[in-house]
């Protein structure tokens, strides 16, 4: 069952289109395994539409009718989804992943694998994330907003349990520390807004070499 949801902020400018490229990624998977947030984009899409037939009309130029095209373009790609079979992933994350031909992983750590995902963002750095089963991350805090949303299995932190679609926002500045379940590994899709910087005496170490590459 999922327990936590983008909040209502994210998910209006989700609607409005108005939200970055990068988040409203993690945003269309969430709603790939919700379909309570499914259900409240829709509404959120209804009342903007009725307020915009209930507005004055005002010329528009060329050049701006041409931006908000693109933008509906851009925003297209990352539309509300029908639920589909357990395994599956997001439609998005399936068409990023063919980008590259197929998902390359980084080694990171004996626990942690990486594969970047491109979408032409500078501002975020989106990845998946590969927890081994019953293996943690270093913890670590973060110099920007980090989305994770779970796609596949279930980890935990000091916060608490997390399982396929639960959707979490941690801010600049919280520490934690991932640990998948024992029974199998963890997937997660990660956007994240500045790099990592471990925390602990040792992993300090690894830092240089999580460099921040958005793609």
């Amino acid at each position: 069952m999922i327990k936590h949801h983008p909040d209502d902020n994210l998910l209006i400018e989700f609607s409005a289109g108005t939200l970055a490229f990068a988040q409203s990624i993690a945003v269309s998977s969430h709603l790939h395994f919700c379909r309570h947030c499914q259900q409240r984009v829709d509404r959120l899409t209804q009342v903007g539409g009725t307020l915009m037939q209930e507005a004055d009309a005002v010329p528009v130029s060329d050049d701006l009718l041409s931006q908000v095209m693109d933008k509906l373009d851009a925003t297209a790609e990352v539309a509300p989804q029908a639920a589909r079979p357990v395994g599956k992933m997001p439609r998005v994350i399936d068409k990023l992943i063919a980008n590259y031909g197929k998902a390359k992983w980084e080694f990171l750590t004996p626990s942690l694998d990486m594969a970047r995902l491109r979408t032409g963002q500078k501002e975020f750095e989106v990845a998946l994330h590969r927890i081994k089963a019953g293996g943690s991350v270093a913890k670590h805090d973060h110099r920007g907003t980090e989305i994770t949303l779970v796609l596949d299995g279930s980890f935990s932190d000091e916060n608490g349990i997390y399982n396929e679609g639960d959707f979490l926002v941690r801010e600049a500045g919280e520490v934690h520390r991932p640990l998948a379940s024992r029974d199998a590994p963890c997937i997660c899709l990660s956007v994240v807004a500045a790099p990592v910087r471990m925390t602990g005496p040792l992993t300090r170490l690894l830092n240089p070499f999580l460099s921040f590459r958005p793609q």
